[in-house]
């Protein structure tokens, strides 16, 4: 059994030690560890990659937890194998409904074989969305739209979710919430081809170069921005010389970022690839 553990906290010493001599001690295979002190945020995050037998995955869950609790660390432990049939997706938003709409219809044609969990959005565009296909709805954002980041992770938390899908939420996550959900498990929409068009406008910016193919990205997450190296799956459109960014743009949102979505979040539902250091492999089934 595949196993994903995440353990995030102040930093301090002595936090690793304990999580790695538990799971040797029950014979674990370590198959990836990760190590990081982001100083900006004063922050001490683990990962590590896991094989050990299904029936010590109850017990291992127990024994981190109460580790966790010991060392002050934000401990998860998590294995896609659970619900392998039919995992469990937290869909955030913002103003866009498209990518969210498309995600729900294909999740109930059972084209995508799991569950919406919960939605989630820093600005109340989407809750009639949430509503029209009864999932349940929570607002995490301010009047300005500022996302409560760590009410996040408790709604993630409270509604047992397997992956986090940033269906264009427009907020950037905080290093201490990508590791917390580390391994593959939060998955977003670009709107834009990477590497070549990161950032906020990538529309734009291929239009100013004169580019007649433009694109979406669904790719993994970590805490560098718009990696490059996580790409799940990517989609493309084509326009005539002379379209203008207003057509190229409405394409884009309308049709092809929603289709590519679809497309990344089955990749991953269907274990058809994972992220392995950082870097998107084929997953050996």
């Amino acid at each position: 059994m595949l196993v994903v553990i995440t353990a995030v906290g102040p930093d301090n010493v002595g936090l690793a030690d304990p999580i790695i001599h538990y799971v040797t001690g029950l014979g674990a295979n370590i198959a990836e560890i990760q190590m990081y002190d982001h100083d900006e945020e004063a922050i001490f995050a683990m990962f590590l990659r896991i094989h050990i037998d299904a029936d010590l995955y109850p017990s291992l869950r127990t024994a981190l937890t109460e580790i966790g609790r010991l060392k002050k660390l934000s401990v998860r432990v998590w294995s896609a194998d659970v619900r392998r049939e039919c995992p469990r997706v937290a869909i955030c938003t913002t103003y866009r409904p498209e990518p969210a709409l498309a995600v729900l219809e294909a999740m109930k044609s059972g084209h995508i074989s799991a569950e919406p969990a919960v939605m989630i959005g820093n600005r109340d565009n989407c809750q009639d969305l949430a509503k029209q296909f009864g999932v349940d709805w929570q607002s995490i954002g301010g009047e300005k739209g500022a996302a409560n980041d760590d009410r996040m992770i408790e709604i993630l938390d409270e509604y047992d979710v397997d992956y986090v899908l940033l269906a264009r939420y427009m907020r950037i996550l905080p290093a201490s919430s990508c590791w917390k959900y580390a391994g593959g498990r939060i998955i977003n929409l670009h709107h834009g081809l990477l590497p070549s068009f990161p950032g906020i406008r990538p529309y734009h910016d291929a239009h100013a170069v004169r580019m007649l193919t433009f694109g979406a990205t669904c790719h993994f997450i970590v805490p560098e921005l718009d990696a490059g190296n996580q790409i799940i799956h990517q989609e493309t459109f084509s326009v005539e010389p002379g379209t203008k960014i207003d057509e190229i743009i409405q394409i884009g949102q309308e049709r092809n970022e929603p289709k590519c979505l679809v497309e990344g979040l089955r990749r991953v539902v269907d274990g058809e690839v994972e992220l392995h250091f950082h870097r998107i492999v084929p997953r050996n089934v």
